[in-house]
């Protein structure tokens, strides 16, 4: 044997060696793999439940599950309640500035020099008002209803208050001026009444005013 064959020989036995430890070391990991399986096979079944603690976690999930079928049944209910109860709460607030544009329409023609105190204004303001009183009893109809307001005590749920206005004759508090309407829907807030509400005069107001009634 000459020495190309001995080194050929040697290779191919180096060769076989490496793949003989390749696959030991593939089965040993194989085994191990197997080990762990078993070893987790036998923790699920010393983890296994009894029939009695199998029965109880079935009634739980069962109550879960009716709960959350029950919860929301109810929120569609609200859900399809709502939509018919307030299904045109958009529109009817934006109908409120038809109403206000009227209101302003008529302000603007009775302050008007030229057509103060002549019968064509009157004719224009009797219109308005017919107007508005129809519309009025369309939104009523529709359970769209105004605030009330004047003389009554400022309420931040149904008014915002605007100004402060001096009255000694009236509680602190008291709205004595409606700037805009404001509207209800059922027992839904479309908008707040704009207002003004009363104050009482400091006393240097009050010394001031005492010396001016004087001097006169």
């Amino acid at each position: 044997m000459d020495k190309e064959e001995l080194k050929e020989n040697i290779g191919e036995s180096v060769l076989e060696k490496d793949e003989l430890n390749t696959q030991t070391a593939e089965n040993d990991d194989v085994n191990k793999e197997s080990e762990d399986k078993d070893l987790e096979s036998e923790k699920k079944e010393e983890k296994k439940l009894t029939p009695e603690e199998e029965l109880e976690s079935l009634k739980d999930k069962l109550a879960r599950t009716f709960a959350e079928m029950e919860n929301q049944r109810r929120r569609f209910e609200k859900e399809r309640d709502d939509a018919y109860e307030y299904g045109g709460y958009s529109f009817a607030k934006e109908a409120l500035n038809l109403l206000d544009n009227l209101q302003r329409s008529k302000t603007a023609l009775e302050n008007d020099e030229k057509l103060k105190n002549t019968d064509a204004l009157k004719k224009i303001v009797e219109h308005l008002d017919i107007i508005n009183n129809d519309m009025l009893s369309i939104f009523k109809k529709n359970n769209i209803e105004p605030i009330k307001s004047i003389n009554e005590k400022l309420d931040p749920n149904l008014h915002q208050a605007m100004m402060e206005v001096e009255d000694d004759t009236k509680e602190p508090g008291t709205i004595v001026q409606e700037i805009q309407k404001g509207f209800m829907m059922k027992e839904r807030l479309l908008r707040p009444s704009l207002v003004g509400v009363s104050k009482k005069k400091t006393k240097e107001e009050q010394k001031e005013d005492q010396k001016n009634e004087k001097n006169q």
